[in-house]
């Protein structure tokens, strides 16, 4: 598909065709595509500086105003935030700063996490398959099933960090269960663990909260973002207490530095896009827009509909079956798409502004295909 232009919930290919987005540029496009208020906010920083130095030389009010209205929204002690091009790249500061801060190595992921494709991101990547063309990767990195309460006893007096991304995206959208993160919490706490939590797929607004941790009763030690908080633009970002960032600073000096991060340009449009989430009520019908989906979505090849908020997916009989209806989907309007390591998946995860209107026919081309699948086979038999 060649791309002529995008408004909204829509994307246009240069063939004429209107394409309604269910999958937001994999949770990218929180207020669909070019909101007007994170247009305004690019456009006018535009008109006053782009790059100008290493952030942190000079004072750029975009990446201030941004940093002190995400303090104000976090609970303590999450206060301070390293700005990042990318959530990969704020996945790979958090990890430095968990080694810096205990002066432990050992790193514990879960199976079949997926936390970026840089190769620290990669070590911590609980998916073999994916990694092995490209070891050796980190060391000292070992891994434990989500919500299995069992392998908690892995983490040690050893571990630096446990990273978990607060719902699984790619293992299919798998959601904490039974207390699962509050246990994970108190087992880091005996341990003198950090708690990693990796939000750049559920965070800002797209689980009904602005972050999914906040459905949990716990707060992480550092917390990563990304996707979602740039308005389409590409930035990342990871947050903790001061006592613990300003452990970058010295010893050595510049302990983790990058040249665009807090780029005045994408800080402006990401302090729209939150600002917008926060002062509208897109995150309150985010849980409300989840309910219309689940009720729309009832049908023999959908076995169960994983996930929370606008961070959907929807789990079929075959990875056959998954393929038919992101494809037939596609030559029909609607766009879906694949989650990486869960191959009978189905990923829903429209701009949190999507209409309900727009939902409701999204969800009827959706089941529209799928009936034409069974009487394909039925056919076919």
């Amino acid at each position: 598909m060649e791309i002529s232009h995008a408004e909204g919930s829509y994307i246009f290919s240069t063939d004429g065709k209107k394409h309604l987005d269910f999958v937001a540029g994999v949770s990218a496009c929180s207020l669909g595509h070019r909101h007007p208020r994170v247009v305004t906010a690019i456009k006018n920083q535009l008109d006053k500086y782009l790059h100008v130095m290493v952030y942190g030389e000079y004072i750029q009010q975009p990446a201030v105003e941004l940093t002190k209205l995400l303090a104000s929204l976090l609970p303590d002690p999450l206060e301070k935030t390293y700005l990042t091009n990318s959530g990969t790249e704020a996945i790979e500061g958090s990890l430095k700063l968990a080694r810096r801060v205990t002066g432990k190595s050992q790193i514990i992921a879960a199976h079949k996490a997926y936390h970026g494709n840089t190769m620290g991101s990669m070590s911590i990547m609980g998916y073999e398959e994916r990694k092995q063309a490209f070891r050796p990767l980190l060391p000292d990195v070992s891994f434990i099933h989500f919500n299995h309460e069992k392998d908690l006893q892995r983490i040690t007096n050893k571990t630096a960090a446990v990273i978990l991304e607060t719902i699984q995206g790619g293992a299919g959208c798998i959601v904490p269960k039974n207390n699962y993160l509050k246990k994970v919490r108190d087992r880091c706490d005996e341990m003198g663990a950090l708690l990693i939590l990796d939000e750049i797929q559920p965070g800002f607004g797209r689980t009904g909260a602005l972050f999914g941790f906040e459905h949990y009763n716990i707060v992480p030690d550092i917390l990563v973002m990304g996707k979602g908080m740039g308005g389409g633009l590409p930035i990342g970002a990871f947050t903790t207490s001061t006592a613990m960032m300003d452990l970058l600073q010295d010893n050595p000096k510049l302990g983790h530095i990058t040249t665009f991060g807090g780029n005045p340009v994408i800080a402006a449009a990401a302090l729209a896009t939150l600002q917008e989430i926060t002062e509208s009520d897109v995150m309150a019908e985010t849980l409300h827009k989840e309910k219309l989906i689940r009720s729309l979505l009832i049908h023999p090849l959908i076995k169960e509909i994983r996930g929370n908020g606008l961070m959907l997916a929807l789990i079929t009989p075959s990875a056959e079956i998954a393929n038919q209806i992101i494809l037939g989907c596609k030559e029909k309007g609607v766009i879906l798409f694949w989650l990486l390591f869960e191959p009978m998946a189905v990923r829903i995860t429209p701009p949190l502004t999507i209409a309900n209107q727009e939902i409701k026919e999204g969800c009827k081309i959706i089941i529209t295909v799928m009936n034409q699948i069974v009487n394909r086979k039925k056919n076919a038999e």
